[in-house]
């Protein structure tokens, strides 16, 4: 019963940044957790970055802490993900995800029910 469409990717150079759009369908979107994964070639997808229902508490990747910052605005039915300091190692598909609120861990992509079509950030030097 969830849409979700991203937006924002791009090509930007080492050390800049971007910001990432989840724009969601439906009422009720404070009462699903969101995430966001990465799909690189070649491998499988992984978390990055989770957040729950009203904001009140967030997850990372190890390899983002103090670069990336996800945040939500449930007016709007957005999720963002904010991308700081980037590395040619965050060259990836990103996608956003949406799960029922209650879950007890943000990185299990198993546990999300819904996820948008990605869009592409490439870094390069």
């Amino acid at each position: 019963q969830v849409q979700l469409v991203e937006s924002g990717g791009g090509l930007v150079q080492a050390g800049g940044s971007l910001r990432l759009s989840c724009a969601a369908s439906g009422r009720t979107f404070s009462r699903y957790d969101m995430g966001w994964f990465l799909q690189a070639p070649g491998k499988e997808r992984e978390f990055v970055a989770g957040i729950s229902g009203r904001g009140g508490s967030t997850a990372y990747a190890n390899s983002v802490k103090g670069r990336f910052t996800i945040s939500r605005d449930n007016v709007k039915n957005t999720v963002y993900l904010q991308m700081n300091s980037l590395k040619s190692e965050d060259t990836a598909v990103y996608y956003c995800a949406a799960r029922a609120w209650g879950s007890t861990y943000f990185s299990d992509k198993n546990l999300y029910d819904y996820w948008g079509q990605g869009t592409q950030v490439t870094v390069s030097s």
